[in-house]
């Protein structure tokens, strides 16, 4: 069985094809993996490290904008698409895949398309609540397109064509147990908050944070609070909380740290966590069941943060804050307002579960192994 994965940009999109990939191989030693990614992107670092082949393709996304950069733009992509389709073509022909799999990116496009035009099977994953530009370009000639959400049918043209599978996760997010988790990062019955804002970090969002931990000292710390200022941040952040007044290198309540390398730890042990809501940290939050406050993005397409956001909060498990009105004051009130309500905290992690797809990995796996024993 040969499958090829597609997929580039974020996180987000490389993650869930490694999951899926990384469970095909459980089950399937022998198969044959490769990646198709686009060159300069992180799938160039992320795909390695997880042991499999990649080849890299030149792409360019396109432009929303209507003035003549934005066409000059838009000309350029579509000669790169053009080029790039070529390219998988020949990829294909030389590794001769059962079916081809896209999680998004600049690169899924044209490796979505030169599978159809080949008559190889493709499905397509959409990770966020409504579907992006690739998954709408590619999702009408698909055999299958695999969604996170149950609400998510109702924007494909082709319903029949569409399964709810979920997003594949990490297994330490769905199995880290809560006890161990608090007593490995010496916790006692201190209430525990966590903050993170995407690897670069957001600019607002930190200043936010930096000016909200003066309020956390002036009411003496009522919680111990871990926050991750991405690398940007890192350069500035920590220098405004010591000028508000918050000497935060001598206090043990709080954490200021560049990244979060045990994530699944710590959204465990956490009594709430802070955050964007990108369709990889919505599903990682799901599965841990952990309470949230959801800041979406306001700078993505299509505002997807605030639909992803919306669904987890139309649930009960999350309460979602729109960045304008997310003011230092009132994030700090709505979090010590969830940190006094044991029962609502409890009620959100029982909707966060009972949305989540636990097996959506081996979900996938099933769905290509049908694909792929169809073309035989």
């Amino acid at each position: 069985m040969n499958v090829i994965f597609t997929c580039g940009g974020t996180a987000g999109h490389i993650n869930p094809a490694i999951a899926v990939a990384n469970t095909l191989k459980e089950r399937h030693p022998d198969c044959k993996i490769l990646f198709v990614g686009a060159s300069g992107h992180m799938e160039e670092k992320l795909v390695p490290q997880a042991g499999y082949e990649l080849k890299c393709l030149t792409v360019s996304g396109l432009s929303r904008g209507k003035n003549l950069a934005a066409l000059k733009k838009n000309i350029h992509a579509v000669r790169c698409v053009t080029r790039a389709t070529a390219e998988c073509k020949e990829i294909f022909r030389e590794f001769r895949p059962d079916v081809v799999v896209g999680t998004g990116g600049y690169a899924s496009f044209p490796a979505l398309h030169a599978a159809q035009i080949m008559g190889i099977p493709t499905c397509v994953h959409e990770s966020n609540a409504v579907p992006g530009l690739t998954t709408k370009m590619a999702a009408g000639k698909a055999d299958r397109v695999l969604v996170c959400f149950g609400e998510s049918r109702e924007h494909y043209r082709h319903p029949e064509k569409v399964e709810i599978v979920g997003m594949p996760v990490r297994r330490e997010f769905i199995y880290t147990d809560r006890a161990e988790a608090r007593k490995s990062l010496g916790l006692g019955e201190e209430k525990l908050v966590v903050s993170a804002f995407g690897s670069q970090g957001a600019k607002v969002m930190n200043e936010v944070i930096a000016d909200m931990m003066a309020l956390e000292q002036a009411n003496g710390f009522p919680f111990r609070h871990i926050h991750a200022t991405g690398s940007f941040g890192r350069e500035w952040m920590p220098q405004r909380v010591m000028d508000n007044g918050v000497d935060y290198e001598s206090c043990p309540a709080l954490d200021i740290r560049e990244y979060i390398y045990n994530m699944p730890t710590l959204m465990a042990a956490a009594d709430l966590v802070i955050g964007r809501s990108g369709s990889g940290t919505c599903n990682e939050i799901a599965a841990s069941g952990v309470p949230c406050i959801l800041i979406p993005s306001p700078n993505v397409t299509n505002n997807h943060q605030e639909k992803n956001a919306r669904v987890l909060a139309d649930r009960g498990g999350a309460v979602l804050i729109p960045e304008k009105e997310c003011t230092p004051k009132a994030l700090y009130g709505q979090i010590m307002e969830l940190l006094k309500d044991d029962k609502r905290r409890d009620a959100m992690r029982v909707a966060l579960r009972q949305g989540v797809i636990l097996d959506s990995a081996e979900r996938i796996c099933d769905i290509l192994e049908e694909l792929a024993a169809g073309r035989r």
